[in-house]
This record gives structure tokens, C-alpha cells and sequence, in this order.
């Protein structure tokens, strides 16, 4: 068994609304509609009017309806009017025909409807509502007068589902099952949540059909028609095939279908989406619509200005119920109001949100004294800025430092080296992301201070070099040289630098050169001294000869002592102590003096780097030269 969805909504075919008789199987008996006309018999005795039960036509289409009828022995029809039932259940008449002509009455539909020639009605550019009965009219004489109507249904795209006013005895069609090649014939039974359905009159109608194949198998087949509510849109319905197979009972189940079906919108939900749970100005908000309707209405985006409202449905994603909202500001704020409309019935419904942009606006940092700062002064900066949050204030100097927290900073004793920008953050700790900054410059005048100079410098004479004078000072001074030369100076802030590039001369050597920096507040001046570098080089090259000298004579006497140690020469103990400071009490021993004076060791050294000895004789006394 399969179980197939039908393609149309309503679960039948319309045509022209007749059942025709049909052949009837003890097991499934074929009904007719409950809400279909017969056709007319050739023994019919009185005038009959057969129309279709519903016609269907999409919306901006034409309507076409049909009015059939049969008077008897050919006799002429005296009028034909055309009606539509309006709210109030009143009929209003379109046309009158007679043989003499055809009158339209001056109706809302006038410029919209036709007459063919056969009396049928043509409706053009259908809209949602022209969904009402048309009733067609026939007098004819002697044979009185008979009526009929026909209820037309529109839809868009899709067929919609019945209007809950409609006439309509039928339940809409929910799914077909089809059974092939079966002996005997099976039977179908239709589930709805797994619970088994039961034909109830104007409820729940199973229609059935059986066919017999050439081949002598059966193919049944069994409709299911039932009313469905807005609780249904989750339902799942299922048939079962009942067959006998060598003498026993089985049962073939079907796959579940869900049915889509069309209702009205009861809740519209309108909620606004972020990045962060609070909004703050820059970010990306989302505004989303949502209808619990079948299909989805076309919704409708406005934002309240005043008392006004401004519509934003242009901004709008088509069809999506989603508002985008870039980089929003303090403007964003306010009202907004979603409506949807459904195309079925018209209905609207609509829902309102107000959407909160945190911002912060006006930060400013004032200064006192406003006045023109000194050094040694003291300086207040406050910062102020406005949010309908609380605010929390940070400070930092030009190299992002902090340096206090709270709106004032408060600096004392300042200096030029204090003039620079510092900067006031503002932020929302309840909003994360939310921040301002500010900043101020701040400078502090003083008199020049020489902080930096290239002295001594060692120089060659008639080499070109390079002298530097660096200065502290506010407002900027002026630098000048005692000495002729090229000058090129650089500011960094509060700090001058000036480079002048010379040729040494003998009275540079001699003088130096002078450094002035100076401005209304002061003047600061200091001396560059110049060296000969020759000079210091032989001075360098004698003392470093004198040290070598220093360092033999002592490896030498080191020696001696020791030699002299080896062979027995020098006593040790307290005794050999004092042949040596004594050297009285023996007159054949050698007596060796050393002294440690550093000043006596230095000038010995230098008087030997310029060879001027004197004899051994007058270092060591009259019986060094003696031997034993």
C-alpha cells in the first residue's frame, strides 16, 4: 500500500458540480459529494439549474461561472438575474436579461464582470474579496422561476482552505492511499496520530474505490477527508492495508504524511536581536517579526516619531519579517512597531518594542587655571561628560599610561617636562564596549635648561667635528655659539638640540667653544672643552711603558728573593726575620730592602722611563756589593 498527498487542497475535482452514478462494491461503496447537484434528467417534468458547488480562481485572475439549465418542451426563458450575496446575507443584483437586452446594475462590480453567450458571469482582476456566493436566477413563464449559486473561492498561488463561513459540507481532502494487485480485494483503515479514524457524518468521510485489472487482480484506493484546526499542523496521518494472505490476516502500514494546512495568525512576536544584552551606539541591531500564521502574512515595519509614524518597510529584508539596523546612535532610540497582514481574511495584528541605544555625549576636560601655566604652578583637569548611564572616568599620559582614576586630575609642581597631552577615557561599566575619549594639551613655560653637552671632546686640530648643545625650555628659546660653523637644530617637544659642525683650529683648542640658550623667561649657558687627542695619546703610550717597567722590576726582585731562599741564603723563622731588618748584626749577609710606597714606586718607574738610573750601590746600601 502507498499512501499519496493530493496535489489540490479541497480533495476533489471541480467541474460541473454533477455526481454521476457509479457502480458500488460491497466492500467499499462510492458516495457522492454530500454538497454536489445532479444533472438533469431527459424525464425531467419542471425548469432545473445546475452550477457548480465552488469555483476557484487566483487572485488577479477571472472568474468564470456557469449557469446550466433546462426548462421543459424547449420553452424560452423570460429573465436570467445574477446575484452575489453580500455581508449581511442580502442579495444584490448584477444583471438582468431579457430578451429585449441586458441591463447591469450600478454595483462595486461594475466594469469588472462580462456576459458570455451563454449567460455565464466573467469576474476580472479577482481580489481576496470577492470570496462570496453568486446566485443565477431563471424565470421562465408558466414554469416558474428556480435558482441556484456557486461559491467562489480565491487563493493565491496555492489554493487557500475553505472560509469558515463557506457553505461547504465536504472536509477538506487530507491524503490518498493507493493499493495494487491484490486478491481479494483488501480493506484500508486511516490512523491519525496512531489512533484509527471512524467515518462520521460531516466529520470524517472515507471515500473508497475498486477496480478489478485485467490480470484479475484489485487496486483499491481510499480518500480521507476530514476537518483539521490549527492543532493539526503537527499531526501525522497514516493508512493501513488489510489483506488475507494463505489463509491469514496481515496489514501493511504506510508511511506518516503531515498536511499543511492554512490558518490565520492568533500571536505576533516582535524582538529585538544584538550583538550584547545592552545596546550601546555602533552596533548592529536586528529587529525580528514573527506570526504564528500558515502561510506567513506580509509584515510592515514602523518606527514612532513623535506622533507620527515613519514607515520602515522599504529597509526591510522582503517577506522575512526582518528590520536591519546599522550602526545605530543615540537617534535609534524609541517606539517601533511591527504589523502583519494576513492576505486570506485581511486581518492585521501588531506588536510594539522600544529599543534603548546607550550612548555617551559632550566629553570635555577643563582646566584650572585656565590662565598661563608656570613652572612650580599647580594645574586641576576635570572631565565631564553626559549618558543616561553611570560613568566611570580614566586618566593617561601621551604614552598611554594611567595615571589616575576619577573626574579630576590634579597635578602640582609642574615643570616643562610635565607639557604634554593627557587624556581622559570615559566609559559605562554597565555597558561593556561603551567608551569616550578626550584630550588635552597642557604646556608649561620656563626658563632654558641646558640638559646635555658634548664635553670634553677629544679632537684632532683641523678635524671637522660635530659639537651638540641639547636644551629644555618653553616658550622656545634661541641657541647661539661663541664660534663660527654651520648650526642645525631639532625640536622634540619641550627639548631643542642644536648640532654646529666646525673645523678645529689651535685657539678652539686653546678656548672651547660656549653654548647660550636663551628666551623671555631666562638664559642658561655652559662651556664645551676641546683636548688635542695627540697629546693624549703619548701621555697614555708613557704611562702604559712605566707600568710594563713597574711590572719587570718586581718579577725580577721576586726572582732574586726566591733563588736566594732556595739556597740557604735567607734564614727563616724569627731569627732569619731579624737578620733582615737588622742587617748590622751581620755583616756577611746580603740585605734586601723593599718598600711599598706608591708614590716612591711611581716616581722610580718614571724616572726610569727617562733613563735616568742611579747605582745599585744607593738603593741597597754599602754591602750590597760584598759577596760572602
Amino acid at each position: 500500500g502507498t499512501l499519496a498527498q493530493p496535489h489540490s487542497f479541497w480533495g476533489m475535482e471541480m467541474g460541473t458540480g454533477c455526481a454521476q452514478t457509479a457502480h458500488s462494491s460491497p466492500f467499499f461503496p462510492i458516495l457522492p459529494a454530500p454538497n454536489s447537484k445532479l444533472c438533469p434528467t431527459a424525464a425531467a417534468s419542471k425548469l432545473e439549474i445546475s452550477m457548480p458547488a465552488v469555483v476557484e480562481a487566483e487572485i488577479g485572475g477571472t472568474a468564470r461561472i456557469e449557469c446550466n439549465f433546462y426548462i421543459p418542451e424547449n420553452a424560452s426563458y423570460t429573465y436570467i438575474d445574477w446575484f452575489y450575496v453580500d455581508r449581511s446575507n442580502r442579495q444584490v443584483r448584477l444583471y438582468h436579461v431579457t430578451a429585449s437586452g441586458v441591463l447591469e446594475d450600478d454595483t462595486d462590480y461594475k466594469g469588472r464582470l462580462s456576459l458570455g453567450e451563454d449567460k455565464a458571469l466573467s469576474l476580472s482582476s479577482v481580489t481576496v474579496q470577492d470570496a462570496r456566493t453568486f446566485v443565477c436566477q431563471v424565470g421562465a413563464g408558466s414554469y416558474g422561476v428556480g435558482e441556484n449559486s456557486t461559491e467562489l473561492s480565491v487563493y493565491s498561488e496555492l489554493p487557500a482552505h475553505p472560509n469558515p463561513c463557506s457553505q461547504l459540507s465536504l472536509p477538506p481532502q487530507i491524503a490518498k492511499c493507493l493499493s495494487r494487485n491484490s486478491f481479494p480485494p483488501p480493506n484500508i483503515t486511516w490512523h491519525k496520530n496512531g489512533e484509527q479514524l471512524h467515518p462520521r457524518e460531516n466529520q470524517v468521510t472515507m471515500q473508497s474505490t475498486l477496480t478489478r485489472e485485467s490480470s484479475g487482480l484489485y487496486t483499491v484506493s481510499s480518500t480521507l477527508y476530514a476537518p483539521v484546526t490549527r492543532e493539526d499542523r503537527h499531526s501525522r496521518y497514516h493508512c493501513t492495508v488489510h489483506y488475507w494472505l494463505r489463509g491469514q490476516r496481515h496489514a501493511l502500514q504506510s508511511r506518516g504524511v503531515k498536511v499543511n494546512i492554512f490558518y490565520p495568525t492568533e500571536h505576533l512576536k516582535l524582538q529585538v536581536v544584538s550583538s550584547s544584552a545592552l545596546v550601546k551606539e555602533g552596533d548592529n541591531v536586528t529587529l525580528v517579526c514573527k506570526a504564528d500564521g500558515n502561510p506567513p502574512p506580509v509584515f510592515s515595519f514602523f518606527k514612532k516619531n513623535l506622533d507620527e509614524w515613519q514607515d520602515l518597510s522599504s529597509l526591510a529584508e522582503p517577506d522575512s519579517g526582518v528590520l536591519n539596523l546599522h550602526d545605530v546612535n543615540k537617534s535609534s532610540s524609541g517606539t517601533y512597531r511591527c504589523q502583519s497582514l494576513d492576505l486570506d481574511d485581511m486581518s492585521q495584528k501588531e506588536e510594539d518594542v522600544d529599543l534603548v541605544v546607550n550612548y555617551i555625549e559632550g566629553v570635555r576636560v577643563k582646566m584650572e587655571p585656565s590662565s598661563t601655566l608656570r613652572e612650580g604652578d599647580s594645574v586641576t583637569l576635570s572631565c565631564d561628560a553626559h549618558s543616561p548611564v553611570a560613568l566611570n572616568y580614566h586618566w593617561s599620559d601621551g604614552k598611554g599610561r594611567k595615571v589616575a582614576d576619577g573626574n579630576q586630575l590634579f597635578l602640582p609642581n609642574l615643570t616643562i617636562e610635565t607639557s604634554e597631552t593627557f587624556s581622559c577615557k570615559v566609559m559605562a561599566p554597565s555597558v561593556p564596549g561603551l567608551e569616550q575619549s578626550k584630550q588635552v594639551s597642557m604646556a608649561v613655560e620656563g626658563k632654558p635648561r641646558i640638559v646635555a653637552i658634548s664635553s670634553p671632546l677629544y679632537v684632532r686640530q683641523d678635524e671637522v667635528v660635530n659639537l651638540t648643545c641639547k636644551a629644555i625650555a618653553f616658550p622656545r628659546p634661541t641657541v647661539q655659539w661663541s664660534i663660527n660653523g654651520t648650526a642645525h637644530e631639532y625640536m622634540d617637544n619641550q627639548h631643542i638640540t642644536s648640532n654646529l659642525t666646525v673645523r678645529v683650529s689651535h685657539d678652539l683648542l686653546q678656548e672651547g667653544a660656549r653654548c647660550r640658550v636663551s628666551n623671555r623667561l631666562g638664559v642658561s649657558e655652559k662651556h664645551i672643552q676641546l683636548l688635542d687627542q695627540k697629546s693624549t695619546t703619548e701621555s697614555q703610550g708613557v704611562i702604559i711603558v712605566a707600568i710594563i717597567v713597574a711590572i719587570l722590576v718586581v718579577a725580577v726582585l721576586g726572582a732574586v728573593i726566591y733563588f736566594l731562599h732556595k739556597k740557604g741564603k735567607i734564614p727563616c723563622g724569627r731569627a732569619g726575620k731579624q737578620d733582615i731588618t737588622k742587617p748590622e748584626a751581620r755583616k756577611d749577609k746580603i740585605v734586601v730592602e723593599v718598600k711599598s710606597d706608591k708614590l716612591s714606586e711611581e716616581a722610580g718607574l718614571l724616572q726610569g722611563a727617562n733613563g735616568e738610573r742611579r747605582a745599585a750601590a744607593d738603593q741597597v746600601g754599602p754591602s750590597a756589593g760584598r759577596r760572602p
